[in-house]
């Protein structure tokens, strides 16, 4: 069983910005974990304590007008970058060194943060994304948000939608737990986030980025992901200098919920490869 249970060693942190994050661990390197468009930070307990218990320090936030985290308006990938700013800002101000862990949209996020302000970032892993969506105005990715907000035109809740949306992400043979987890935790999102979220996701682009990334990246797929498939993820790693590729078996679009302790086994490795707490680790 996949049974997840909520952190007990997080602390809520509500930054100046109007941001509130879950933080555990007190180690010199920050790993900061950013959600996707049916997440929040109450979607990785099981990262934030494994990276606590690993000597890591665990910062999960809630993406602007998602949980505790107040909205922003325009809402788009330049705002998601600048709301993100004081967070990093904090865990520099305690001599760390940050690393993203950007799931979906949040591996959108970490790219365009990347792209703004290289210098604060010392590595990235993204998980099911990938470096553009598209043109904001083409056939497809209109049709993309009018089948997701159709739903809540009819009168539907996000609780309503969110069951049928994970089911739709996750492995043929997901743990119950773990697809019940990720249910509760899409089913909280408000619903005008859910819309402005979609709507910047349709016209994110950063493409020709990718050359120019020049820290240590872990491109992260999942097997039966066919929101960012394998394919997808290799090619993305095979445009960034030296970034490494893996794909889970048995996991979807939801690795993180999914399958925690495959999803923490990979986290854990490319940190302790590349971000080892210490000179012998």
């Amino acid at each position: 069983m996949n049974m997840i249970l909520p952190s007990a060693a997080a602390t809520t942190v509500r930054h100046p910005n109007g941001i509130a994050t879950l933080a555990a661990g007190d180690g010199p390197v920050a790993v900061v974990l950013l959600h996707g468009i049916g997440g929040g930070k109450a979607g990785w307990p099981a990262q934030l304590d494994a990276l606590a218990a690993a000597g890591y320090r665990a910062v999960a936030w809630d993406m602007p007008g998602y949980g505790d985290s107040a909205m922003i308006a325009p809402y788009d990938f330049a705002g998601l970058a600048e709301a993100l700013v004081p967070v990093l800002e904090a865990e520099h101000a305690a001599g760390r060194r940050v690393v993203l862990v950007g799931h979906s949209m949040g591996g959108m996020v970490a790219q365009e943060a990347y792209a703004r302000a290289p210098q604060a970032i010392a590595g990235m892993l993204l998980s099911g994304t990938s470096p553009a969506f598209g043109k904001a105005d083409g056939q497809w990715q209109q049709g993309f948000i009018a089948a997701r907000t159709a739903p809540l035109d009819a009168g539907k809740t996000m609780a309503e939608m969110a069951a049928g949306l994970v089911r739709g992400m996750v492995a043929p043979n997901a743990d119950a737990d773990a697809v019940a987890f990720a249910t509760s935790v899409m089913a909280a999102v408000p619903p005008a986030t859910y819309r402005a979220a979609l709507h910047a996701l349709v016209q994110f682009n950063r493409r020709d980025e990718l050359p120019r990334i020049a820290v240590p990246v872990l491109a992260l797929a999942g097997e039966h992901d066919a929101n960012a498939a394998p394919a997808v993820m290799q090619r993305m790693a095979e445009r960034i200098p030296g970034a490494e590729y893996q794909c889970l078996p048995d996991v979807g679009h939801l690795a993180c919920m999914e399958r925690p302790v495959a999803f923490n086994d990979a986290m854990l490795g490319f940190l302790r490869r590349r971000f080892p707490l210490s000179p012998a680790a």
